[in-house]
């Protein structure tokens, strides 16, 4: 019969060659214990202040937890470009206008241990496009686990930190002064694949 054609000759990238990013990009060992420890401490403290609102509600007001809830808030958020090029409140639609969160986030926590990597690799451009800062947790132990205990839920791979006027939201100040954040498109795609190189 025929012969199969060959394809051309390209670099392989896989799934292990995006995780063998370089480590200063993420947030592992003694800085991952402390971050989560300072977080957990400072959502105890808030939660003794909630008032009368049940714990479930109240979680909802300070966290976006999961992907999906996530993904929801970085989407109805305002583009960065759009906020600096000089574009006005009145040139957003209406539509626009219903479709904003009420609470912008402060910062997304993304563990890094998420298989399928897929699942995660849109949320730092995203973020990035709203000038959001991504931090990701790397963890032998299972930062999944370990994120999700801070929202009172069995795992988390993403949670975004809801920009209000709380001790939770000074503690994420600190640890975004003292860490180095994944900031530019650069760090995004040696830390996420592509989904071209997942093709391969």
């Amino acid at each position: 019969m025929g012969k199969k054609k060959s394809k051309p000759q390209r670099p392989i990238k896989s799934l292990k060659d995006a995780e063998q990013a370089p480590s200063s990009d993420y947030i592992g060992g003694d800085a991952l214990d402390d971050l989560l420890l300072k977080l957990t401490r400072s959502v105890e403290v808030a939660k003794a202040s909630r008032g009368g609102l049940p714990e479930k509600i109240w979680m909802k007001q300070q966290f976006s937890i999961g992907v999906n809830d996530v993904t929801r808030v970085l989407e109805r958020m305002p583009a960065a470009a759009a906020s600096h090029s000089g574009c006005s409140i009145e040139a957003l639609t209406g539509k626009a206008l219903r479709r904003a969160p009420l609470v912008p986030l402060q910062a997304v926590l993304i563990a890094a241990d998420c298989n399928p990597k897929w699942l995660t690799k849109h949320i730092p451009t995203l973020a990035s496009t709203r000038e959001v800062p991504i931090l990701c947790l790397k963890d032998n132990k299972g930062s999944s686990l370990r994120l999700g205990q801070v929202a009172d839920v069995r795992t988390a791979l993403a949670i975004g930190i809801k920009a209000r006027d709380s001790i939770i939201n000074k503690t994420i100040d600190e640890v975004l002064k003292s860490s180095k954040p994944v900031a530019n498109e650069q760090q995004i795609r040696q830390l996420v694949p592509q989904s071209s190189d997942m093709m391969d």
